[in-house]
């Protein structure tokens, strides 16, 4: 928004629910070309249902082939303050952890900030291995002893 950079064929106020992976490719598209030396341009959708219920994803693309991940349903949403912190939080963990593999450091940036829109304040408090559960497909919030 800031760069005047918008996806083609999708206003986000007008479908702000509707928010599809595949429209963000020119995004990132311009953002390599507006930053040439960049090597990856990331970013999370959300899609906007109701102030308590988003949709949460995330694309990456790296100048060849964008990753996506699955997308969330975040129906009790507790605290969206944070959000992207423990996103970039989680994308740098990932990206350190899975050097050779974005499309894992990108389902964990995604899974630890969905995890983090659970818990009130701006600070993430989830460990590495409930991330990993949610990455795996279980959201079902039991507690593992």
């Amino acid at each position: 928004k800031h760069f005047g950079i918008h996806p083609e064929g999708l206003d986000v106020h007008k479908h702000g629910s509707e928010v599809k992976a595949e429209a963000f490719l020119s995004v990132c598209k311009q953002m390599m070309k507006k930053f040439p030396k960049a090597k990856k341009v990331i970013t999370t959708l959300r899609g906007s249902i109701s102030a308590s219920h988003n949709t949460w994803a995330g694309v990456l693309y790296d100048g060849e082939k964008m990753y996506e991940t699955r997308q969330y349903q975040i129906t009790d949403i507790v605290d969206r303050v944070g959000g992207g912190d423990s996103f970039m939080g989680g994308l740098i963990y990932g990206l350190l952890q899975y050097p050779d593999d974005d499309q894992n450091a990108l389902d964990f940036a995604v899974a630890a900030s969905c995890l983090k829109h659970t818990i009130k304040g701006d600070a993430n408090l989830v460990t590495v291995d409930e991330v990993a559960k949610l990455m795996g497909g279980d959201a079902s919030g039991r507690v593992a002893r």
